[in-house]
């Protein structure tokens, strides 16, 4: 798959931009604060219907604007796609898809697939359990559209029933009855949706792990062994390790978050929140028998965030040959030698690649990729 056409509308700092682009290697090349980020994040955003760079989508819709439009000519073989989809502070139109509208927003996702490495991509490895959720997560939506639906089901039913814990710790504090009826309908949803997601969520990361594990070893070399392991909340110490805890089903594991909120509940209503789930589960990175995290060194922690997003390039590559747009933000300055080669040959296996650099310096030499010069909103090609 490789995007032909790029076209924003009020997106960031792009009051507007039109440009096309061919297969291959693709770099946007300016100096910084020009809107490289800018153009391959919108490329990026179709993927998941989220932003690598931010959680929210107010940010992305340029000062003074109510919107932004973003609009992608894709080609997938012999296949042409136009998607077609606006953000807004409020409810959004449908997005189009070859010039059909839709009936839900998230009909738009994964139909432009695309792997994003980027300078924050440290944060998978030292950074809080929240960027491998989301990292997990996006990749899920990218796979399957419809866990954006299942995903926003689960935060406005975690949302609602942390509010009834609020409530009833209230109460409870005041001195009257802490009780609500409707409080185990809450659970019961919770734990159903959430058992789906973390079923999901294992599963993904068995079928990331040995990509993962080749990846890092082929750019690191020798050493102690990588690996990935998904805990989920309220686990007993050791079981996620087990082929039981694997092969669990959804129901198994809904019944596993039911007894666990019977045990927290005390505690939720005291503090308010939702102690168990999958928004607080974790995918653990260990190098050799250590967590990564606080662990592993600066250049470890490279190694092992490139090889996640190795892994990801190859599970979303699909069985009819097509690789997603590898998109490459500023990152060759930051790597060395054996990393620099590992990316090249990623980038050799896709049929597009777009990379931001703020000088052509920045480049490996054997890439020879086709320039596009982006000065101050504006992009066009050498």
């Amino acid at each position: 798959m490789y995007v032909a056409h790029l076209s924003l509308l009020d997106f960031r700092s792009y009051p507007s931009l039109e440009v096309d682009f061919d297969p291959g290697v693709v770099a946007l090349v300016g100096p910084n604060g020009q809107g490289k980020t800018n153009a391959v994040e919108a490329i990026g955003y179709l993927a998941a219907l989220t932003s690598h760079r931010v959680g929210s989508n107010a940010p992305l819709i340029r000062m003074g604007a109510d919107r932004a439009g973003i609009g992608v000519t894709a080609r997938h073989g012999e296949r042409t796609i136009k998607v077609a989809l606006e953000i807004g502070s409020g409810r959004p139109a449908p997005p189009s898809v070859n010039g059909v509208k839709q009936t839900r927003h998230r009909d738009a996702a994964g139909i432009v697939r695309s792997v994003v490495f980027g300078p924050d991509d440290l944060s998978l490895v030292k950074g809080d359990p929240g960027f491998r959720r989301r990292f997990m997560d996006l990749l899920l939506v990218q796979r399957n559209p419809r866990w954006a639906g299942e995903l926003g089901d689960y935060e406005r039913v975690a949302k609602q029933r942390a509010s009834l814990l609020k409530s009833l710790g209230s109460l409870r504090r005041a001195g009257r009855q802490a009780e609500d009826s409707t409080m185990e309908v809450w659970d019961d949803r919770l734990a159903g949706l959430g058992a789906r997601i973390g079923v999901a969520r294992s599963e993904l990361v068995e079928q990331l792990t040995p990509h993962f594990t080749a990846a890092y070893q082929d750019i690191a070399g020798a050493g102690p062994a990588p690996g990935l392991k998904y805990v989920a909340s309220g686990e007993p110490e050791g079981e996620g390790d087990s082929d039981a805890a694997k092969r669990r089903t959804v129901e198994e594991e809904k019944a596993r978050l039911l007894d666990v909120i019977v045990g927290v509940k005390d505690r939720e209503i005291e503090r308010g929140v939702n102690l168990v789930g999958p928004h607080r589960d974790e995918l653990e990175i260990r190098l050799g028998p250590m967590p990564a995290k606080g662990y592993a060194s600066h250049g470890e922690s490279w190694s092992l965030a490139l090889a996640l997003r190795l892994a990801a390039f190859e599970i979303l590559t699909d069985g009819s040959g097509g690789t997603p747009v590898l998109i490459l933000d500023d990152v060759f300055a930051e790597l060395d030698a054996a990393r620099r080669d590992a990316l090249v040959k990623m980038v050799r296996r896709a049929e597009q690649t777009v990379i931001t650099a703020a000088v052509p310096a920045d480049l490996p030499s054997a890439l020879a990729p086709a320039i596009y010069r982006v000065q101050g909103g504006t992009v066009s090609r050498d």
